[in-house]
């Protein structure tokens, strides 16, 4: 509505004066400064801190994602998987060497503490003890009757 009043009144104010007062801009052609109401120096001292923080967030995007590349490229050496070349190009981005986060490293530490006392002579022996010998050597003894006695009955021997 006030658009309307002050294109008919505006346009009519001008013809009647015949233009001869300041010029003044449209709204088209103000500055970005004057836009969002603020000095040339302001605006540009907010340029600066949005691009800081720009730069901010994509280095620690940057550190994210080496961190997980590191991670994989940790469970792949593990599991004796290929090597990915993105993984390591991310790694090398970020500076080389990345440090996992502490969450992920203590389980990766459980995790190897968990699979050393699986290998360990220890760790059979666990095994070893839960299983029950005499029940062993008695199936073993059944196994035997029963193989003697099928060997009895065949008439080709």
């Amino acid at each position: 509505m006030a658009f309307m009043v002050k294109s008919m009144v505006g346009g009519q104010l001008k013809n009647l004066t015949g233009g001869l007062g300041g010029e003044e801009k449209g709204d088209g052609e103000k500055s970005p400064a004057e836009a969002q109401g603020m000095t040339r120096e302001e605006y540009e001292e907010y340029q600066k801190q949005l691009l800081e923080e720009k730069m901010e967030r994509d280095a620690q995007f940057t550190q994210r994602k080496a961190e997980r590349a590191t991670l994989r490229t940790h469970f792949r050496d593990k599991y004796r998987l290929p090597k990915n070349e993105t993984d390591d190009s991310q790694i090398q981005l970020a500076g080389g060497d990345v440090e996992l986060p502490k969450e992920l490293a203590k389980m990766i530490e459980q995790d190897n503490e968990e699979e050393e006392e699986k290998d360990s002579v220890i760790g059979q022996l666990t095994s070893i003890q839960n299983l029950d010998l005499d029940s062993l050597k008695d199936k073993a003894q059944a196994t035997l009757e029963d193989l003697k006695q099928s060997a009895e009955k065949c008439s080709i021997m």
